[in-house]
């Protein structure tokens, strides 16, 4: 079993390079991306035919019994269902349904051959008890979920070292087949790290996905578009509103001659953007104390009088008659007042 085919090798190893072009890629909705997708899945199922062809792996040995050079076999589920997430389909479920029985079936190998943790085994059996609600923490206590999410990166970040360290140096791995050895089998521990947080992120998508609205039946946009057309006149009048940039106003806004051949609106975007780069933090004053005193007084806010002028008795005409016996009339009251209640009268309590 230790001898590979080399169809075998030439496949995996296109397979890995495509895998890895997809990896460094950006433009993740182009064509040509989609196209390079589709391309190593194929290549990854013709892996899979493969290794049933020649019995690479079978369920009558252990994990011992597998050679070195043939544990990567063991990630070819496990690549195939991250390229099946990112191919793109109007059917999203079946993509996602896709996705996940190969990552079930890359468990169920490893299970086979005893490759996986006590923890991870308690996570699979979790799995196969409700796959829709599956989730690597706690749902119900928040605490045990941040405790367990804070553990599950813990064991990425040591696999993560554990690899790089491993890695550092190739020519040791060609030499030592222990270290070669333990490397794949990280490698296969990491990817079932990934796997277990991947089938939870399925999970919640197909959950969202199944509460989504069914999409339209065909046909029915292009009715919708036929109603419309049908409610305009035959000069192009119709009472919908405009979008923002119909097809009447698309187009140069200016002719060569500069004559305007469409309505357009002056803004001074620029100059507000331009005045507010270099301006105080807080709020300036729009007017001075004199002018907030004027609006004031104008708007009824403000009461004259007060102060010391209130003291100042003014000077009553000797001319108006009708004024001085007015004054004499008031003081003659007062004195009255005055005799009728001495001072200290009514202090009854308190007398000294």
């Amino acid at each position: 079993m230790s001898e590979e085919p080399q169809s075998l090798r030439t496949l995996w190893q296109a397979a890995e390079g495509k895998r890895r072009q997809i990896e460094s890629s950006w433009d993740t909705n182009s064509a040509a991306h989609q196209a390079l997708v589709n391309a190593a899945v194929s290549s990854y199922e013709q892996c899979l035919r493969l290794q049933d062809q020649i019995a690479l792996f079978s369920p009558n040995e252990s994990s011992d019994d597998i050679a070195t050079n043939d544990l990567h076999h063991l990630l070819t589920q496990y690549h195939l269902a991250n390229l099946v997430q990112r191919l793109s389909s109007e059917d999203r479920k079946a993509l996602l349904r896709r996705a996940q029985d190969s990552y079930e079936k890359f468990l169920r190998q490893l299970d086979l051959y005893d490759l996986l943790s006590p923890s991870d085994l308690k996570l699979l059996e979790q799995y196969r008890e409700d796959p829709a609600v599956f989730s690597t923490a706690s749902t119900s206590d928040p605490a045990a979920r941040r405790e367990r999410k804070i553990l599950r990166f813990k064991q990425e970040k040591d696999l993560k070292q554990k690899l790089q360290h491993l890695e550092q140096n190739p020519a040791a791995l060609q030499n030592d087949d222990d270290m070669h050895r333990r490397l794949k089998l990280t490698q296969i521990d990491f990817c079932v790290h990934q796997t277990f947080q991947s089938l939870e992120s399925l999970a919640q998508e197909l959950h969202i996905l199944s509460r989504a609205p069914p999409p339209p039946p065909p046909g029915q946009q292009q009715g919708l578009s036929d109603i419309r057309e049908r409610h305009k006149s035959d000069d192009g009048y119709s009472e919908k509103l405009d979008g923002p940039m119909s097809a009447g106003l698309s187009g140069p806004m200016l002719s060569k001659d500069g004559k305007p051949l469409r309505p357009f609106t002056l803004l001074n975007t620029r100059q507000t953007m331009q005045a507010g780069v270099f301006r105080p933090d807080h709020s300036l004053p729009t007017m001075t104390i004199d002018e907030y005193l004027e609006e004031e007084k104008r708007r009824g806010g403000m009461i004259e009088g007060g102060g010391a002028q209130s003291g100042i008795q003014p000077e009553v005409d000797e001319d108006d008659l009708d004024k001085a016996d007015e004054e004499t009339m008031k003081a003659r009251a007062w004195d009255e007042y005055v005799e009728h209640n001495p001072k200290g009268a009514g202090n009854t309590l308190n007398r000294g």
